[in-house]
């Protein structure tokens, strides 16, 4: 499994300690510094099954300066949504596992955490 993830997130540090304290084996990516591209969004979205519009941070400064709360929610707009996310990725909310069953999920509470693990 990979941990996507932001050292200065609190949601982050708690799921690392907790993978730890469950003896799992894993994998870190520090996605500011290696930054997913748009063919890995596509395919981390599909594992997810949601769009890039439900993974967007939208409180962030960079959210507000590109006026994302304006962008359409849609089919047509969706490619729009991914190259924001590659060319800006603290806008991705955080943090991210990707299961060994293929899947892949939010982790921002240990119960999502715990399902990660459980997949």
């Amino acid at each position: 499994m990979e941990i996507w993830i932001n050292p200065a997130c609190s949601k982050c540090r708690g799921a690392l300690k907790l993978l730890d304290e469950e003896g799992a084996s894993y994998t870190v990516r520090r996605y500011l510094e290696d930054p997913p591209g748009p063919d890995e969004l596509r395919a981390v979205l599909e594992r997810l099954g949601l769009e890039p519009w439900d993974i967007v941070r939208t409180q962030e400064a960079e959210a507000k300066e590109l006026g994302l709360k304006d962008w359409p929610r849609e089919a047509d707009a969706r490619e729009r949504w991914i190259r924001a996310l590659a060319e800006h990725p603290k806008l991705i909310q955080r943090p991210i596992i990707t299961a060994d069953d293929g899947t892949a999920l939010v982790a921002r509470s240990d119960e999502a955490v715990r399902d990660a693990l459980s997949r």
